[in-house]
């Protein structure tokens, strides 16, 4: 954005610190009377700016919109800072079921209880009540079950634009030798 003021700057910088979601660069450039084209290079000159001076603080394109994140290389002392402001965390059963839908999406709540062999519909609840899975339609199957989605929350606290950015699972995979040592170690002696 050559022809942006320094106040245009100071200006986006501003509406998204106040931003509670991240932000399209088309209501940035409403805001500013300015064309979203100008805005979007406005915004990448702010994110290599930021990377250039090393800030505290990055900028990210996230979950359709714009957003404001502390930097990774702050994680050893923010973690620090959250231990001593604890939040509610997700159960483990809470960070399954959501890699399930993460992974797996649309699916349906018997679908998640087959793949986890129990009923999950307590923690798919949950899921919905922090905004983290949504019911994003109907199946075909008997009964037309509700088919569940992660949230554009999700993704925006996940740091990603779409769940093609998850990583493969095949990264968390045993590797043979690892199945086949547990399976010794499990199996009784005879």
């Amino acid at each position: 954005m050559s022809d942006a003021q320094p106040a245009d700057r100071k200006i986006v910088e501003a509406i998204l610190l106040l931003a509670d979601e991240p932000l399209p660069a088309a209501l940035i450039g409403e805001v500013l009377e300015r064309p979203r084209r100008d805005v979007e290079g406005l915004l990448a000159e702010l994110t290599a700016s930021y990377e250039a001076e090393g800030r505290g603080f990055v900028l990210r394109e996230v979950g359709g919109g714009w957003r404001l994140y502390t930097s990774p290389d702050c994680a050893p002392w923010l973690e620090r800072f959250a231990l001593r402001h604890t939040h509610a965390r997700l159960t483990g059963a809470a960070l399954e079921v959501l890699a399930i839908i993460a992974y797996r999406q649309p699916i349906s709540r018997a679908e998640i209880a087959a793949i986890r062999g129990v009923d999950s519909d307590g923690v798919v609840r949950t899921l919905q009540q922090r905004n983290l899975v949504t019911e994003t339609g109907v199946g075909s199957g008997p009964g037309s079950p509700v088919l569940f989605s992660v949230s554009a929350e999700f993704l925006e606290r996940m740091g990603l634009r779409g769940v093609d950015e998850l990583p493969p699972l095949t990264e968390f995979m045993p590797d043979a030798e690892a199945v086949e040592d547990m399976e010794a170690k499990l199996s009784p002696n005879v």
